[in-house]
């Protein structure tokens, strides 16, 4: 026999199998709006929205990052998947965007079925968490490109919102208060920082325990990012005024604040109204990173904020309670002044 495919380094028939292990987890996801099933050369969903005057589309596209070298050590790949859901859709959610569906793209040095099938799978819950369905993805294999046992995640969103109820912070104004929602810890950024302080310069592994901290560190480190649609859908399926959503990802509150902020608003941030998870303070200590810094590259325990009126925060704190958050009032827009986010 001549040269094959496969003696390239791409397993076609592998790839086959893995559709056909990963269909049934993915049809799980899907709602009366999808229309095709899987294998297609693109997935069909349906366009009606009768109940809107005029639907907007909001879409959102994101990876992982270097948190994968953290699944990857720990060989444990079942929930980076829903980190991929995560930093999607609890981006067009800022826009006041119900989730319809995610599609992904998984890379890899040499495709490992179970590997990947474990990371379908956390996608899946991801999307059965937040109301949304898994319509389809890419996988290919990239040998010579990457190790054999490297992979990489990416995908992307699509939410539906009227475009009367479109969130996008231009109401703001000073006196509004700000409702922050927990994170479940360092979610998808920081990752870089994170393993040259804590493994390359203090040597520290992912089964290391460390005080303070419940669990190894890697498990710390691999806790999947919190998603928050089913919360914020809760709020504005029952009426509730929302000026504005910050989703804190990259950049953290210094740099995702002030994008919603009109220009004559800026934030003071009481930072004794949450706690701040022992994670972060393992970095800050071992690294001698100044609160400037955490505070511009970490969520610090919050994960999404809400700004909204004094009266309309009390009765958005009440829902939230209902679907299991704990929320709580953490700062106020003020004046513009100085600096667009103040944090004493």
């Amino acid at each position: 026999m001549g040269l094959t495919y496969k003696d390239s380094g791409v397993d076609v028939d592998g790839g086959n199998r893995f559709v056909r292990r990963i269909a049934p987890i993915v049809k799980k996801t899907f709602t009366d709006r999808v229309i095709t099933g899987i294998g297609g050369f693109g997935a069909l969903f349906s366009g009606s929205f009768p109940e809107m005057n005029d639907p907007v589309l909001v879409s959102g596209t994101d990876g992982v990052g270097t948190k994968l070298k953290i699944a990857q050590m720990m060989n444990k790949h079942d929930t980076i998947g829903i980190d991929a859901v995560a930093m999607c859709v609890n981006d067009i959610i800022t826009s006041g965007a119900r989730p319809l569906f995610f599609l992904d793209y998984l890379s890899c040095g040499k495709l490992d079925e179970d590997v990947l099938v474990d990371i379908v799978s956390g996608m899946a819950r991801g999307c059965a968490e937040s109301g949304c369905s898994l319509v389809g993805g890419e996988t290919a294999e990239h040998p010579a490109v990457m190790a054999p046992d490297d992979y990489d995640i990416a995908g992307f969103a699509v939410g539906v919102v009227d475009r009367d109820r479109i969130i996008d912070g231009s109401r703001i104004a000073p006196g509004d208060q700000i409702i922050g929602l927990p994170s479940s810890g360092i979610h998808s950024n920081g990752y870089s920082l994170v393993r040259k302080l804590l493994f390359d310069m203090k040597k520290m592994t992912v089964n290391s325990s460390v005080p303070g901290l419940k669990g190894t560190l890697g498990e710390n480190l691999l806790t999947p990012t919190r998603l928050y649609p089913k919360a914020v859908m809760a709020c504005l399926d029952r009426g509730h005024e929302i000026k504005g959503i910050v989703h804190i990802t990259g950049g953290g509150f210094y740099e995702n604040i002030p994008r919603i902020l009109p220009d004559n608003c800026a934030v003071s941030i009481d930072r004794s109204t949450f706690p701040i998870p022992d994670i972060f303070t393992l970095i800050q200590r071992e690294g001698n990173i100044d609160d400037r810094e955490m505070f511009t590259t970490f969520n610090m325990g919050i994960g999404l904020m809400i700004f909204a009126s004094p009266e309309a925060s009390a009765l958005l704190v009440k829902t939230l309670e209902s679907t299991g958050e704990k929320p709580a009032i953490i700062g106020k827009v003020t004046a513009n002044g100085k600096d667009k986010v103040y944090i004493p």
